[in-house]
């Protein structure tokens, strides 16, 4: 039986790029792979088929032959090295072959990018800090020291996990690829070294101060600069101050995770503050001047109007707090609250009574007008 046209064997045209023969093929193995076709009988012979296609497409000068001579290229007479030259139906040869395609399907995923490749040493892990602050720090932005518990370095073997600080060795089970193969049938499993655990290197006299892990248990001192205009919730990431690497491998970073703590008299809604100021009943009646505080530590006189009730806000602008890294501030809110006197003396009661004699109408406008609609409303309720 004559043999089908390789390109038509993996679904291309003639003259299709490397890039294009690598991806048909990819998606043909996968297609085509045993273990997905125990149901069909044919998908063994289809699957060498693709891989004896692919064996000479991949191959620059294989595939100039064949494009010119076709399957005579390979054939007695033409020059040797083809995927018949071999015997490619032999069970080792195809164990052998299909090796590449393993390495090509799922190299990447083994984490060694292919055969060759073996696992960087391991990054440490990234380490999380909260860290609590004022108010104030947050407005006027603070540098901090703080203690964190992590993984350094081992200094009596500079990293490397060996006595002395020697080098380590390449392993002896995978020579020094990081994975070994398996035959288990027509296939060719490939998994990560036992021996060295996937590094391709192995510690003959592991330091006695870390283990062999080149890195030990300590805390660390920190100084934190915390921007002005931090929020909770706010990340700062402190690149290499995680935890040490396995084996001299490189350090994960730290976050720091920023939490503002409430205030006793200032309420934050991201760039603006409020504060809440009472003011007696006369105060407010009469208007004045009041002193409030600032988030600064400084003073600010505000202007009651006459009249004023509970709730009514004034703004005092730029007086805030700060963007984040950017410009602009935010402004601060007096809102009034208007309190009502108690623990009067009996004169006091005296005078509040003559006082409620003397008032009018037009002195409490919103009272007026509420009742004057409560009236209205049982008037219409009754007719």
């Amino acid at each position: 039986m004559s043999k089908r046209d390789y390109y038509e064997v993996l679904g291309l045209s003639k003259g299709a790029s490397a890039d294009e023969i690598k991806k048909a093929y990819r998606k043909k193995a996968k297609e085509l792979h045993p273990d997905r076709n125990a149901d069909n009988p044919e998908a063994e012979s289809q699957f060498k088929e693709a891989n004896e296609a692919y064996e000479v497409l991949k191959d620059g000068d294989k595939k100039a032959a064949y494009d010119r001579y076709g399957h005579a290229a390979f054939e007695g007479g033409m020059g040797g090295g083809g995927p018949r030259a071999g015997g490619f139906g032999q069970q080792g040869d195809f164990a052998s072959a299909f090796s590449d395609v393993f390495d090509d399907l799922f190299g990447d995923m083994m984490g060694g990018g292919g055969r060759g490749g073996r696992q960087r040493a391991a990054r440490g892990a990234d380490l999380r800090y909260n860290l609590r602050i004022s108010l104030e720090e947050a407005h006027s932005g603070i540098q901090k020291s703080i203690q964190v518990p992590t993984s350094v370095q081992c200094d009596a073997c500079d990293g490397t996990g060996a006595e002395g600080g020697a080098e380590p060795t390449t392993c002896p089970t995978c020579s020094g690829m990081g994975k070994v193969r398996a035959q288990q049938g027509f296939f060719t499993v490939e998994r990560t070294c036992p021996t060295c655990s996937g590094l391709g290197q192995i510690i003959k006299n592991p330091c006695t101060s870390c283990g062999g892990s080149g890195r030990v248990n300590k805390e660390r001192a920190l100084s934190v600069n915390i921007p002005s205009g931090v929020e909770t919730g706010t990340r700062i990431r402190l690149a290499g101050e995680g935890e040490a690497g396995m084996r001299g491998g490189p350090p994960g970073d730290l976050y720091i995770f920023i939490e503002v703590e409430r205030h006793s008299l200032f309420e934050r809604d991201e760039m603006n503050l409020y504060c809440r100021v009472p003011v007696s009943m006369t105060a407010a009646a009469l208007g004045g001047d009041i002193e409030v505080p600032t988030i600064d530590g400084g003073r600010s006189r505000v202007k009651i109007p006459s009249g004023s009730q509970s709730g009514r806000q004034m703004r005092l602008r730029g007086k805030g707090m700060p963007a984040l890294r950017g410009a602009g501030t935010g402004d601060m809110f007096i809102e009034l609250a208007v309190e009502t006197p108690v623990n009067l003396t009996a004169r006091q009661k005296e005078l509040m009574r003559e006082f409620e004699d003397l008032s009018e109408h037009n002195n409490n406008p919103e009272s007026s007008s509420f009742f004057s609609s409560v009236k209205n409303f049982w008037d219409s309720m009754k007719s």
